[in-house]
């Protein structure tokens, strides 16, 4: 299997710019179909390389592994200690107002229309009763948070920043289906009916047949990620480009569907 684009290398580190649809490695949770990452990672480096982090099968973006013992331990701190900053870009459905009724109150008032930004702090724990799903959980569950900041709205659509105070399984997709505007394309935790098509943006659209949805997988993209090297000490950003169908999504969004654009 080739390997995903490097984004960064030196004798502590490596940076991918993992695709969507792609395991990172062998896990209960997700079953991995096929080659994982870390399998194509280490028959190309070696065995002693190692993922630092993980990134869901559906999600894209920055991955970042250790070639030797000391960077693994020194940046699995930085983990530990939530002192590494992470920035997602997510392309989420925002619900109509009484889809979101049974929406935690917490946060309830961020989810009606989305404001500039926004906090979820909701506990997250396994879905006993979903094998593979993540669930809000009142009592027993892990403490969990993200911030998000909206970067475009597009009527029920909105381009949003997330940025992840806590590392829980799922937590950004799970918090914004909570929040009333799951991710586009969340087969967990989001509506399969919701598409991002060109006919439901513009007018007098031709060529309905043979229309494919604008972004056709999780709508989630793992941006940037900075940390302190473990050699230098010094700040390292590793940051992923923006996929080229969320390019063309919002460049269509931005054109027919933002306040004052274009629908014709």
């Amino acid at each position: 299997m080739p390997l995903p684009p490097l984004l960064y290398e030196d004798a502590a580190l490596l940076a991918f710019d993992k695709p969507s649809g792609l395991a990172v490695a062998r896990d209960r949770r997700e079953r991995a179909r096929g080659p994982t990452l870390m399998e194509a990672v280490q028959a190309a480096y070696g065995a002693g390389v190692a993922n630092v982090h993980r990134l869901d099968t559906a999600a894209s973006g920055v991955l970042l592994c250790a070639r030797t013992k000391a960077a693994l331990d020194f940046l699995s701190g930085q983990f530990q200690a939530k002192t590494v900053a992470r920035q997602h870009l997510a392309l989420v459905v925002v619900r109509a107002p009484e889809r979101i009724a049974a929406a935690p109150a917490a946060v309830r008032a961020a989810s009606g229309g989305l404001p500039e930004a926004f906090r979820v702090d909701l506990a997250l724990g396994e879905d006993t009763a979903h094998p593979g799903r993540v669930c809000v959980l009142r009592k027993g569950g892990k403490p969990s948070a993200t911030e998000f900041r909206l970067l475009g709205a597009f009527g029920r659509f909105a381009w949003l920043e997330c940025r992840p105070l806590t590392g829980r399984v799922h937590q950004i997709r799970v918090h914004l289906a909570a929040a009333g505007a799951p991710v586009l394309n969340d087969a967990l935790y989001g509506d399969p009916a919701d598409q991002l098509l060109l006919s439901g943006l513009k007018r007098r659209y031709k060529g309905r047949e043979a229309e494919r949805p604008l972004i056709a997988r999780l709508a989630l993209h793992a941006a940037e990620l900075t940390i302190l090297h473990p050699e230098t000490r010094a700040p390292l950003v590793l940051a992923a480009p923006l996929p080229h169908d969320f390019a063309v999504a919002l460049k269509y969004l931005r054109r027919y569907a933002a306040p004052g654009g274009a629908n014709r």
